[in-house]
């Protein structure tokens, strides 16, 4: 056999069996479609549609380390809470926002979920987990888990211009027009004050109305405690003054309640200097007249008056990521005098 036989017989070969294997090919499905994510304008900065609806989705957050000085800072105890002997104690949080929204015939409908997770030392037993706000908003309709007005404040670490628990279960509606807004809220206030000798089953009705013109805010509102059967108002404004903010608030109470337990009468001031573009020092001040609730009970205040003065620095490193320190001291008739402050630093996203 010479070699132009065998090469014709190794092609008819190969042909022979290129045409079996034709015969048994199994051809492969053509892949489906991907759907990139794609950005939603419609809400703002950072939104996009989760893929396969019209629904836009945003997800934000922070990581929190802070060093808290004072005396009885909370040792591998409550977060903040200071229920410890230390003088100085670290912790560490983790937050994360998703808000999704989706237009419909009443308007943008709007659902919020807030996870927070705070550690106080790496081992677990000393982890707090918890669901920081959730609720679903329409139309001015919001109902859920979510802060009330009374959580609004100066801008300052110096002020207590509400009660110790300003996140609550809530039906609220609210009204609102270019620069003004108006509502009422109905509020569990099952972590609030109650009577001696009561269980917290408590609920509240919250008013609010504020709004800017030109460089002024305002904010009026105001709580009833049905349980203890007292109320609380609180007005606070802001103006911008020079290289700053002055701010001013006031609060008056009837007695201790879930919205203000602090004591009868109080006003704050602080003065907010830009000093740089990154650079923020305010320093503020408070008084108290009948400050805290008497021993034994909260079904009434104090007999005595205090004070407190604080400063507070905010400096932003670079994009994103910030820096604050906050040092305040309190004076009272019937307390010892109290020196706390903190060092935080805080990325954003």
């Amino acid at each position: 056999m010479n070699i132009k036989s065998l090469l014709l017989g190794s092609a008819a070969a190969l042909a022979v069996v290129s045409g079996a294997q034709a015969a048994d090919a199994i051809v492969a499905a053509e892949p489906e479609p991907v759907e990139y994510v794609r950005v939603c304008d419609a809400y703002g900065t950072g939104y996009f549609y989760i893929p396969g609806t019209e629904t836009c989705l945003k997800i934000e957050g922070y990581i929190r380390f802070q060093v808290d000085v004072g005396k009885d800072q909370s040792d591998h105890g409550v977060i903040n809470g200071h229920e410890g002997t230390s003088d100085w104690d670290a912790f560490t949080r983790g937050q994360v926002q998703f808000t999704a929204k989706s237009d419909t015939e009443y308007g943008p409908l709007t659902g919020v979920i807030v996870l927070q997770a705070n550690a106080d030392a790496a081992n677990s037993a000393f982890q707090n987990t918890k669901l920081d706000s959730a609720y679903i908003d329409i139309a001015g309709f919001r109902a859920g888990l979510f802060y009330s007005w009374w959580d609004d404040g100066l801008s300052g670490e110096t002020d207590v211009l509400a009660s110790h628990e300003t996140l609550h279960n809530s039906i609220r509606y609210q009204y609102e027009s270019g620069d003004f807004y108006a509502g009422i809220s109905v509020d569990e206030l099952e972590d609030g004050a109650f009577k001696s000798g009561e269980e917290p089953n408590n609920v509240g009705v919250a008013l609010g109305l504020g709004g800017k013109a030109g460089a002024f805010t305002y904010q009026v509102i105001g709580g009833y405690d049905t349980d203890n059967e007292e109320g609380a108002i609180r007005g606070m404004g802001t103006v911008a003054i020079g290289p700053g903010t002055l701010g001013l608030a006031a609060v008056w109470a009837s007695g201790v309640n879930s919205y203000y337990d602090e004591s009868e009468w109080t006003i704050a001031a602080e003065y907010a200097i830009q000093a740089t573009d990154k650079l923020k020092i305010t320093p503020g001040a408070q008084y108290f007249w009948n400050y805290g609730a008497n021993e034994g009970g909260t079904d009434d205040w104090g007999n005595g008056d205090a004070w407190k003065v604080g400063l507070t620095v905010d400096y932003q490193i670079t994009d994103n990521f910030y820096a604050k320190a906050s040092v305040q001291y309190l004076d009272g008739d019937d307390i010892d005098d109290q020196t706390t402050g903190y060092f935080r630093l805080q990325r954003a996203f």
